[in-house]
């Protein structure tokens, strides 16, 4: 039977911490509102527009949104790495059967990471936070989600799917164990193999 696994991107499948903080730091400049860059990114993984309200006024968000992804291409995706075992996990999932990505990032820059970083995949849906990953995981008939963040392992069980849950983000192994996932390792570099059990 072939498999549909879906992964999560940012500190699931790369370090998207260098990038993002770059591009927290020009948009301060530009603007000249003051960023906690480092706060910023030791909490990723929800949307970006839930970071800026911490930084910006509500009325402003919209703007700085579209600021912000206007100048993340050039900016970020140079600075940022796979993570160790990614190209491994993915490849693990392509043999099973696909491997799609669903992220909260924008589709067209977690292309631009994957296609940088050569991590083999199958499809790509950005834009999609908790509820919206659940519902490409079912749609997809997805069986298992791969992520970092208690959010991930949340979409795995609206979906009904397995969670494996990695502790390279902002969550503890206690909080993503709570959260619902079934395996909880210290990187992808353990995926495969749960992959294959």
């Amino acid at each position: 039977m072939t498999r549909t696994i879906g992964f999560d991107l940012d500190m699931t499948l790369i370090d998207s911490r260098p990038g993002i903080r770059a591009v927290y730091e020009e948009l301060s400049r530009q603007t000249g509102v003051p960023i906690d860059a480092e706060l910023a990114v030791s909490r990723l993984g929800p949307p970006l527009t839930w970071e800026l309200e911490h930084w910006f006024p509500a009325e402003a968000v919209p703007e700085m949104f579209t600021r912000y992804r206007a100048m993340y291409p050039e900016i970020a995706i140079p600075r940022v790495l796979a993570m160790p075992g990614a190209a491994e996990a993915l490849a693990a999932a392509r043999e099973l059967g696909r491997a799609i990505v669903i992220t909260a990032k924008a589709g067209p820059n977690a292309v631009l990471h994957l296609e940088h970083l050569g991590l083999p995949h199958d499809a790509v849906v950005g834009d999609a936070w908790r509820e919206q990953k659940a519902e490409v995981l079912v749609r997809e008939s997805a069986d298992t989600y791969v992520g970092d963040h208690v959010h991930d392992m949340d979409a795995a069980q609206i979906a009904a799917v397995q969670g494996l849950a990695v502790t390279t983000g902002p969550c503890s192994a206690e909080e993503l164990q709570a959260a619902g996932a079934r395996h909880v390792v210290a990187s992808l570099v353990e995926v495969p193999a749960l992959l294959r059990t």
